[in-house]
């Protein structure tokens, strides 16, 4: 089984930045990507951003530009970086691990940009 928890969300002002990041336990063997998804209220779930198991990133429209995704291998944790936040970006950010076996998902942790 593989643990997921997430940190870094609270409250932020337009303009802003936070960082959030993710720490991964368990077995956590073939890790294939680690990154984040966000979720508003009747809407989908949506890619924020990726990064493989050989560093290769890849990020959502939304985010492009204003994030940056990065992950410490000794700590088994994945950072996201997020600049000029604006009340858009206010959602339910999910950290999500897939392995070569399965896909997992963390709790969540709640993103609010306002003034």
């Amino acid at each position: 089984q593989v643990q997921l928890v997430e940190s870094g969300g609270g409250l932020v002002r337009p303009g802003g930045s936070l960082e959030l990041s993710c720490a991964a336990s368990g077995s956590l063997f073939s890790i294939k990507a680690m990154g984040w998804y966000r979720q508003t209220p009747g809407k989908e779930r949506e890619l924020v951003a990726f990064i493989t198991s050989n560093g290769l990133t890849h990020y959502g429209d939304s985010v492009k530009g204003r994030g940056t995704i990065s992950r410490d291998d000794a700590k088994n944790t994945v950072y996201m970086r997020m600049n000029s936040l604006k009340a858009e970006d206010t959602a339910v950010y999910y950290c999500h691990l897939i392995t070569f076996q399965d896909q997992y998902w963390g709790q969540g942790t709640q993103v609010t940009v306002s003034s």
